[in-house]
């Protein structure tokens, strides 16, 4: 039998620290981050996604961030192709493949090689701009005809997730099965890697503290700034890109709909909601290691004990 390629995943909800974790273990262990997160594959969305410095990277090779343009629609499908592609890589060089994140669904399309060969980029797109236009992008509307054709899927996916959302919708409608049906098929499967999976939680609190220092940080930073540079390049919220938390809020108001003070209190309780659905997401998945932050004296404990386990 072929020897499974070894694997390690970082996952947990938004805020939590797996960023600077993660550059720590792969010093360790000798390994290379490939980043599973939707957003930071976009080049030019760098505040409002928090995405991973020069600096933070401290030498250590990252994949997949800044690899297409925010016109393009990255999808779970390219994802997963990029990321496979990206592990035999790392492993072929003897680095130990780290894959980092909080989008749980890129993650599990990865670890258990799901099949999307039901339908193509193209057929992807033209279906999306469909249910764009006949919704005229109304995230409550999209998520009530999720909850009609979907209710799995809808109550796992907060309502302001529209990216989730639509590809939900998307899903249904060219294939004409729900994505929960399909996704649930799919996690019975052997992954073709031997891997270990932490997921890295806290207290609540302290990751919503976090989350609105964050989101201040960004403010601070010229989030609103990086979207007015975004728009100016012609994007609007018909691209994906833009229906990002932090962009679509920040766009609302450049286009007078709200304040920004309304704005950035928006992006703090949809991305605490996010944080919620994220750990939502990760009780369903199987062979899960829990690692809470509160039963560790500090951080360097906590990735110790991470090394010692994988």
């Amino acid at each position: 039998m072929k020897e499974k390629i070894k694997l390690m995943i970082i996952a947990g909800p938004t805020a939590v620290g797996k960023t600077s974790a993660s550059v720590s273990i792969a010093k360790r262990i000798g390994g290379e981050i490939i980043s599973a997160d939707s957003m930071q594959v976009y080049r030019g969305m760098n505040i409002g996604t928090a995405k991973i410095t020069e600096e933070e990277k401290d030498g250590i090779t990252h994949h997949l961030i800044d690899i297409c343009d925010p016109f393009e629609d990255f999808s779970v499908i390219r994802f997963k192709e990029l990321a496979r592609n990206a592990v035999y890589d790392i492993y072929s060089r003897g680095k130990v493949p780290i894959i980092v994140g909080g989008t749980g669904f890129y993650i599990q399309a990865l670890l258990y090689d799901i099949d999307f060969t039901e339908y193509d980029d193209e057929l992807s797109e033209k279906t999306k701009e469909d249910i764009l236009l006949r919704f005229n992008g109304d995230a409550e509307k999209m998520h009530e005809h999720l909850k009609k054709i979907d209710p799995e899927s809808a109550a796992a996916i907060h309502m302001n997730n529209r990216k989730k959302v639509l590809h939900a919708i998307e899903y249904y409608e060219i294939t004409g099965k729900k994505i929960s049906e399909h996704n649930n098929e799919e996690r019975t499967k052997e992954s073709p890697y031997d891997f270990k999976y932490f997921v890295i939680t806290d207290d609540r609190e302290k990751i919503y503290e976090r989350i609105d220092k964050r989101v201040d940080k960004m403010i601070s930073a010229g989030l609103v700034e990086e979207v007015v540079s975004l728009r100016q390049k012609g994007l609007t919220q018909k691209n994906i890109s833009m229906l990002g938390l932090s962009y679509k809020e920040i766009d609302d108001h450049l286009n007078g709909l709200i304040t920004l003070d309304e704005a950035v209190r928006l992006i703090k309780r949809d991305t605490r909601h996010f944080a919620r659905k994220q750990l939502t997401w990760w009780k369903r998945e199987k062979e899960i290691t829990y690692v809470d932050r509160r039963d560790f004296c500090d951080e360097e404990a906590m990735i110790t004990f991470m090394c010692s386990v994988f």
